[in-house]
């Protein structure tokens, strides 16, 4: 196919693009930074300086490819930040208007397949019971926009395209910020995520986001879970973590904490236990790393390489 990819520079886009490469689509990816698009090239990719919000400019980009993929975001510079509003504002416009654009260039293209990043946190706590797709989502007042966006590809599928909207589970990697505070956390004896230690966490490597995103382009239309094959509770999360840093398992922050970090701390505080189950009957995806506890020695010997 011809690919077209925003967010090609963020931790997914720029794993994603030469496995779709290595697969022999070409790809045109969206990169404004002179060193990631020399980077970018040098792998085989065409690169795009465009602006999501300038529509004109989108449409003449897009012309021409069968596939459009949006992994475009606008994380916070630091994980303190996370717990602002403020901080959220670039993602959300990115999300809002941002996807909005992308999907009526799409359409005025006649573009056939528009795949879309979504957060799967954003269900409601559900305890110890299984999270499949069709359960609505509830996101906090910060995180709203994920049903802008998902409602903006719901648009482009009614149009009659084929939509894939990819709701991801928390990233963790050797380049996720928020690992390294986890680190930092664990080495003062603490887990620095709200949330009760027996409360359920969804995750998944960023490697393995990567190839969800290739599989999606053989996706019949809908939402599917992105998220390891075995979500842990939060002792397992963090206990694992502290077990190959050699430190010991940490203390829990206590539940009166929780509202201190705003309305991203009550999200993350959910009991959140995901199924990738309908991603892989649809594609054969499978993830790499069944959970975390596999994940984990390999994400902190790329993390000492860096």
């Amino acid at each position: 196919m011809r690919v077209f990819i925003s967010g090609a520079t963020g931790v997914v886009g720029r794993r994603a693009v030469p496995l779709l490469l290595a697969q022999g689509h070409a790809v045109t990816a969206v990169a404004r930074n002179a060193a990631a698009r020399e980077r970018l090239e040098r792998a085989g990719a065409t690169c795009a300086a465009v602006d999501l919000f300038d529509i004109g400019a989108l449409e003449r980009a897009i012309a021409g490819h069968d596939a459009v993929v949006n992994l475009a975001t606008h994380m916070p510079s630091a994980t303190w930040k996370m717990a602002f509003r403020s901080a959220w504002r670039q993602n959300d416009r990115l999300r809002s208007e941002g996807t909005a654009n992308i999907v009526q260039a799409a359409l005025s293209c006649g573009i056939a397949r528009l795949i879309q990043e979504s957060f799967a946190l954003t269900y409601p706590d559900r305890g110890d019971d299984w999270i499949a797709e069709d359960t609505a989502l509830a996101p906090e007042a910060y995180n709203r926009s994920v049903l802008d966006a998902e409602q903006a590809v719901t648009k482009f599928c009614e149009r009659g395209g084929t939509s894939v909207v990819l709701r991801f589970a928390a990233f963790y990697g050797p380049d996720a910020m928020q690992v390294k505070s986890y680190v930092a956390g664990l080495r003062m004896g603490w887990a620095v995520l709200p949330g009760r230690p027996d409360a359920y966490f969804s995750s998944v490597a960023h490697d393995d986001a990567a190839t969800a995103v290739v599989a999606a382009l053989l996706a019949p239309a809908g939402a599917y879970n992105v998220v390891d094959d075995e979500p842990v509770r939060r002792a397992v999360f963090f206990g694992s973590l502290a077990e190959n840093l050699g430190l010991r398992p940490p203390r829990f922050l206590p539940s009166w904490t929780t509202p201190l970090f705003g309305s991203g701390g009550r999200l993350m505080a959910r009991s959140l236990r995901l199924s990738n189950r309908k991603l892989k009957a649809a594609t054969g995806w499978a993830p790499r790393f069944r959970s975390v506890r596999e994940g984990w020695p390999l994400a902190l010997a790329h993390m000492k390489e860096g």
